[in-house]
């Protein structure tokens, strides 16, 4: 049975503006959002792309849970699942279709796809300029030894997809590579290792939207995997300089808005996390940066 958000709809009493909340559960994230919606005056309708359709005989070609074969005035995409590709393709093509209708969707099909892809995502920042770590993507492991071996040094290897630290490898020569079985996808996307131990790894999370950066933390860790999710203890900071420069920069290159990116004191360079649905990971950002994180967002 698909999964339902009608017992959750509903953010208030507010008549203003009527705005989709694309979510698959009202956790803290959302409701913090719908609350920020309603104190600015707009009413809130959580729904899950996953029970959306296509409907070309509808009067707008959709169906939208909530809405009573109404448009939302606006959509923030919360989550994006994971699922089939034809159930993530069918997903997008719901923000697509949004877009097309002229519905504001945040952030649309077209940033989520340059985002949620991590080849992508390098090439275009590559293509603007910005300082960003070497990057080799193949499709065999024979692919990938070659460019270890042609290259030197070491590597990262992550999941074409994924966000959170999940599935990272160090890879210091070929014998690392894991057979494609073990590899998400059979695909190897291979970035160089910049990180650097000054007592513990550190690194930088910026929160851009509108071409501001609207917050700050850095990780550390005593492992080169910084992720909150992984242990890394997020703490506020200041994004000032090159480093805030470079991150607006790069959430231009890839138009998205909001997003949450990384940067490496080795060279402030791009190291993405943008989740299934390239929205701002709040679990570190709101511990390190609480104040008036989600009202920013909602304006």
């Amino acid at each position: 049975m698909p999964r339902s958000l009608e017992p959750m709809a509903g953010g208030g009493d507010a008549v203003g503006p009527v705005i989709g909340l694309v979510t698959d559960t009202m956790d803290w994230h959302a409701r913090g959002l719908r609350k920020a919606f309603t104190a600015l005056g707009a009413r809130t309708v959580p729904f899950d792309l996953a029970n959306c359709r296509i409907e070309t005989g509808a009067a707008h070609g959709l169906y939208l849970p909530g809405f009573d074969g109404r448009l939302p005035d606006a959509v923030l995409v919360r989550t994006l699942s994971g699922g089939s590709f034809e159930a993530v393709t069918l997903r997008l093509g719901v923000l697509h279709a949004l877009s097309a209708l002229d519905v504001p969707v945040w952030n649309n099909a077209r940033a989520i796809e340059r985002c949620v892809d991590k080849s992508t995502t390098s090439f275009l920042l590559a293509r603007a300029g910005l300082p960003t770590p070497p990057t080799w993507t193949a499709e065999s492991r024979e692919a990938a030894a070659v460019i270890v071996q042609g290259e030197g040094g070491l590597f990262v290897l992550k999941p074409l997809f994924g966000s959170q630290g999940r599935g990272l490898r160090l890879v210091r020569g070929a014998d690392d590579l894991p057979a494609p079985a073990e590899v998400a996808g059979g695909v190897y996307y291979l970035q160089r290792y910049i990180g650097v131990d000054r007592g513990g790894f550190h690194d930088f999370r910026l929160l851009v939207s509108h071409g501001a950066v609207v917050g700050a933390m850095m990780r550390h860790s005593t492992h080169w995997v910084t992720n909150v999710k992984r242990g890394g203890k997020p703490v506020a900071a200041m994004a000032e300089g090159a480093m805030k420069d470079i991150a607006i920069a790069a959430a231009a290159a890839v138009d998205c808005r909001p997003i949450s990116l990384g940067c490496s004191r080795a060279i402030w360079s791009r190291r993405w996390r943008a989740g299934r649905d390239a929205g701002p990971p709040f679990d570190g950002a709101a511990a390190a940066y609480r104040r008036g994180l989600r009202r920013r967002l909602s304006r």
